[in-house]
Parts: C-alpha cells; structure tokens; sequence
C-alpha cells in the first residue's frame, strides 16, 4: 500500500490527514516502527489510532496512561478473588501444596491488560499507548523493555512471545519530557492545529449535510477564536460539535442572532474563565470576520 492509499483509506473514515502524517504512518507500518504522535489536546492524535485499526480491519487496543500506572494496569494481574476461592475449595477437599499453586497460577485466572492483550491476537492490532507524558519515568523505562523485544515475562508462567507484532501508536500531548531512548525507538510526528482548507475537509467529511456557506463560517469562527487567551484551546471534537449545535438551532448565519451564537459557545468554550473572555461583543466581532 502507498501512502497515499492510507491517506484516502483513512479520508474515507472521516479522517483528513496531512501529507506528513500520512507518510509517517506509512513508514511505520512499513518498517514495524512505533508511532508517536505528539501535539496539544484536541489535534486528533487519538483518533489516528482508531481510524487506523479501521483501516486495517483489526482490533484495536487502548492503554490510558495516567500518574501511577503500574504493571498490573497495563500488562497483567492476577485474578486474586478467583484464586482465593479456589484455594478454599481445593482445602474443603484436602487438596493443598504444589498442584494447588500451579492451579492458580494458571492462564484460568490471568486478567490480560492491553500490553499483555496486544501480543497475544492472531491478527495484529493497533495498540494505543495514549497520552504516555501521563505515566511516570519508570513506566516509561519497563514499556521500552516490551517494545524493544515484544514480549513479556511472567514469573508464574515464564516468558509470553508476541504471536503478531502490534501496530504501536503513542501520543503525547507534552505535559513533560519523554526519555531519549523513547524517541529513539519510535517514529515521530508533530499533529498541529489543521489549517482552514484541511478542517474544512474535516467537516464536510464528518457532517455531509451542512450548508457550505455556514461551513465556512464555522471553520472561520473556530480558525480565529484559537486566536484568543484562552485556557483550552478548541479542538477538532469541539468544533464538529459547534457546527451540529448550530446546525440544530437552525443558525444559517453566525452574525444573525448574537444569543444564540453565544449560547452555542458552550460547546467551544470548556472553561468559565473562557466563557467569560469570550463575551457577545467578542464573539461577534470574531464572527464578523469568519462571515
């Protein structure tokens, strides 16, 4: 498959992606590379993940990186009421030593998590390691140990080898530094803010039935209001959401009822410190110039 091929595969899911995008996905594909996405929140970096498993017809998996993620949330635990229960009944029935312990240290009560879950399906899936500047340093180190082999050792049951390679995407939305040796492993790309012409795109893809002309208005609106102090930026979710409320306020114009405008803005403005900068005058005169 070329990359443009992937790049019309994935615009037929709704996904524009840029040329630089989709060529680094490609190589990824191509030479069995991570892929780390990195940009602000809201850029669609998550969502490149999601159309590309359907793009590859496979599963995908997702791992939520958060402060304090351990081994046990991300690889595998062990199903401990189960093996509690099983040892109670194994002792009604006199059973006890050796055989009692390599019975519940069995597959029957491993609980896979998604690093775990990834090496193990017939058919490679995409695995989303999201938002990994979440996770601490030495999460970090052990995920680099995993994709550096693909594979996972088990104390109770030994070393677990990837079945299929997963097709790993990593985002970031740099809240901090990710280690060199991370970087090194991975492919890299920058996921910015979509230009108008390429939002545009993005809209009339995800919502076929807005008029053109308020299509453009909202682009607009949304292309300058990133403009502004604010504490969240609009992202892409937001702005289809924009579009599908004003759409269901029946506004063909964005100058022409300033309340309802601004009452639409809930769905762009996360915060109350932003609602509060964005006043009716401000909204208006941004509308003013999206028309």
């Amino acid at each position: 498959m070329a990359w443009t091929d992937l790049q019309s595969d994935m615009a037929t899911q709704g996904y524009v992606a840029s040329d630089d995008l989709a060529v680094a996905l490609h190589l990824a594909l191509t030479l069995g590379r991570p892929m780390l996405l990195e940009g602000a929140a809201g850029v669609g970096k998550t969502e490149v993940a999601r159309v590309l498993a359907a793009v590859q017809d496979t599963r995908l998996l997702r791992l939520q990186c958060y402060e304090g993620l351990d081994a046990a949330q991300a690889i595998y635990e062990w199903n401990y009421q189960r093996q509690l229960l099983s040892i109670r009944a194994a002792a009604e029935h006199g059973e006890t030593g050796s055989s009692v312990e390599a019975r519940i240290f069995s597959e029957d009560f491993l609980l896979e998590r998604p690093l775990l879950a990834a090496i193990r399906q017939e058919k490679p899936p995409v695995l989303l390691i999201d938002e990994i500047d979440r996770a601490d340093e030495e999460f970090e180190a052990y995920l680099l140990e995993i994709l550096a082999d693909y594979q996972i050792t088990i104390p109770e049951l030994g070393t677990i080898k990837a079945v299929t390679q997963p097709i790993v995407v990593l985002t970031s939305n740099g809240t901090r530094d990710l280690s060199d040796a991370l970087r090194r492993r991975c492919l890299y790309t920058y996921v910015d803010y979509p230009d108008r012409p390429t939002e545009l795109a993005i809209l009339a893809a995800r919502c076929p039935e807005i008029e053109m002309e308020l299509a453009a208005q909202v682009i607009g609106f949304v292309q300058n209001i990133r403009k502004e102090e604010l504490e969240k930026t609009p992202g892409i979710a937001e702005t289809l959401d924009f579009a599908a409320a004003l759409m269901g306020l029946g506004v063909a114009d964005l100058t022409a009822d300033p309340a309802v405008l601004q009452a639409s803005l809930t769905t762009l403005l996360k915060t109350q410190s932003d609602q509060a900068n964005i006043t009716t005058e401000v909204a208006q005169r941004i509308a003013g110039r999206a028309a």
